[in-house]
């Protein structure tokens, strides 16, 4: 009986390897028997003679290619050809030797770990593989050893977990280390097999560093015309940190200047930068102290017990006179003047300053493209302004003009501010009708009937609101066939004064109304109101007006009345002509007698 059989990888021999010998208790010794093999590497890698039922191999094996053979034995009569009993399996284990070294995944392992990390501090786990049984002594039992890299490192032999070794490993003193890792089998003992790899680590960076300025005190220049919020210099404190524990904020702790600097911070390259806050003027002060602060928007409370992450340095700040152009009192002025007032009346003046020491005489002009005509003038000397043309605020109740200030000595610099010069109201318009009045009386009028009512305007202002009287002129005020009430609301009636009027004797009525605004000083005017006298019907509607048919009786208009008779002209003219030609000769004559009937 069999069922297995034992062979040790990588024979190294110079003959076939013994396997073992397969044998059946009908195989009485006498030859009558034959042994067959069939299977994984019969016949080629396995032989078996077949008189004896010795199995060799003809090769050497190696268990990591193949572990187990499975084949199949058989016991034939020679005679017959017929098994002597069933066919069996058994196999071939190939027994493990120590011909593999430990591998590792990757040859090179990269790591990092935080720089000031604590001794013991987990960095990377490395592992080795080892091809061989397992479960066959210790030839796959791996063992970590650290080659290279301590003190700074160390490795645990059985997990292959490299842990930090030292304390305070300083980034900003060495970044990369390179650790090698050795793995070993049969349980490191003497005589196993083993591999490395390298493992390069890095420190990464932690805020352990405070800034610090390399320059207790910094020293800038500046125009005193420099505009708003214009840089006028740099300054950067130094980190040994990286990335965001190197980043910087920048203030402004005190200082005679705190109020006229500020500063702000170039997140790119981490500098401040110094920047006007307020106008800057030579005149008033010459030289501004700053006390600026730099320090780490992000700290590391770990390390706090190294003292503050900031630094402190001086910043002075030396301002430069120029040649300033002159200033108004005023950014604009508004000035007031009344539209009857006399041409070089002076409405008001504007005053500039040099702002410079040397303080030059200043000359004042007007912009002329803001006063094409001329209207107003200025004294060059005292900036007094003064009408130079009559005004009407009817006309232009604004005027808006640019008057120029500049050095005498410098002309180049000049400044300009808007005047802008309202004209206020006199009563110097007298009110009048809102529109013509033109209006009709109808001839059989009643006595007291309203024919018109009539509205005024004035162009001057009124501040309380306007209030108009209305009075017929004396002239026609007693004689007059009309009276006129005033409805004391700017607005009057006129009214007949009698029963029925005769257009064949009077067609038309010019009535004279004086209109006052008893504004001081008081003006007025007389408008004159037109009334026709017109044939009406019994319900007031205006039929015709003096001898000119406005509407026709019969309803026809007076359009097509002319149409009427210039078809019966057309018509006669026709039938003269026809008349003509039946006349006969004497042509001369006959048109003569045409002429005399038509007339």
């Amino acid at each position: 009986m069999w069922n297995q059989f034992f062979l040790l990888e990588e024979y190294t021999g110079s003959d076939y390897q013994y396997v073992g010998k397969l044998h059946s208790d009908q195989d009485k010794g006498d030859g009558s028997l034959k042994y067959i093999l069939s299977g994984d590497g019969a016949g080629d890698l396995f032989i078996i003679n077949e008189n004896t039922g010795d199995i060799q191999a003809t090769r050497r094996l190696d268990r990591e290619e193949k572990p187990v053979y499975i084949l199949r034995a058989q016991a034939i009569n020679k005679k017959t050809g017929r098994p002597v009993e069933p066919e069996s399996e058994f196999i071939i284990k190939i027994h493990d030797i120590n011909d593999n070294e430990p591998l590792f995944t990757k040859d090179i392992y990269n790591a990092s770990v935080p720089e000031m990390s604590d001794v013991g501090t987990f960095v990377m786990q490395v592992t080795a593989t080892d091809a061989d049984d397992p479960t066959y002594g210790n030839s796959a039992r791996v063992v970590y050893s650290i080659l290279q890299g301590q003190p700074y490192f160390s490795v645990e032999s059985e997990s292959g977990i490299i842990k930090t070794a030292l304390l305070n490993m300083d980034r900003e003193n060495r970044e990369q280390y390179q650790v090698v890792i050795q793995a070993k089998d049969m349980g490191g003992q003497m005589g196993g097999l083993s591999g490395t790899t390298t493992v390069n680590i890095t420190l990464t960076d932690v805020n352990d560093n405070p800034p610090h300025f390399p320059q207790s005190a910094y020293q800038f220049k500046i125009v005193e015309s420099v505009p708003l919020n214009s840089p006028i210099g740099r300054i950067k404190a130094n980190d040994a940190d990286v990335g965001p524990n190197a980043e910087m904020e920048y203030s402004v702790l005190e200082g005679d200047g705190s109020e006229m600097f500020g500063i702000t911070t170039d997140k790119e390259t981490q500098e401040g930068i110094v920047i006007v806050k307020k106008a800057l003027d030579f005149e008033k002060r010459r030289q501004f102290t700053l006390k600026v602060e730099a320090s780490n928007p992000h700290v590391d409370p770990r390390f706090l017990y190294l003292g503050p992450f900031k630094d402190i340095t001086t910043v002075r700040i030396q301002v430069e006179d120029v040649d300033e152009p002159p200033i108004f009192s005023r950014p604009a002025y508004i000035l007031e003047v009344k539209e009857d007032v006399s041409i070089n009346t002076v409405i008001g003046a504007v005053t500039a300053r040099d702002p410079d020491s040397a303080k030059n005489p200043i000359k004042y002009s007007v912009d002329r493209h803001t006063d094409m005509d001329r209207i107003f003038n200025i004294d060059s000397g005292n900036g007094s302004i003064f009408t130079s043309k009559p005004l009407d605020r009817e006309m232009l109740l604004w005027h808006n003009i640019t008057v120029i200030a500049a050095e005498i000595n410098n002309p180049k610099e000049s400044s300009q501010v808007p005047v802008f010069i309202k004209v206020l109201d006199v009563n110097d318009n007298a009110p009048e009708f809102v529109m013509f009045y033109e209006t009709f009386v109808c001839e059989n009028a009643k006595a007291e009937q309203l024919i018109q009512t009539l509205s005024a305007v004035d162009k001057d202002d009124a501040f309380g609101g306007h209030k108009f009287s209305f009075t017929l002129a004396p002239e026609v005020a007693s004689s007059s066939n009309f009276t006129l009430q005033d409805n004391k609301d700017n607005t009057a009636g006129i009214f007949t004064k009698k029963m029925r009027y005769n257009r064949h004797e009077m067609n038309m009525y010019l009535l004279p109304v004086i209109i006052s605004d008893n504004e001081y000083p008081v003006q007025s005017s007389t408008e004159t109101v037109t009334i026709r006298v017109c044939a009406c019907d019994k319900r007031g509607k205006m039929l015709s007006c003096n001898a000119e048919a406005l509407i026709h009786p019969t309803g026809l208009s007076t359009g097509a009345l002319i149409a009427i008779l210039l078809c019966i002209i057309i018509l006669l003219g026709k039938e003269l002509c026809m008349n003509s030609r039946v006349m006969g000769s004497d042509h001369n004559n006959n048109n003569k007698m045409l002429s005399g009937h038509v007339w």
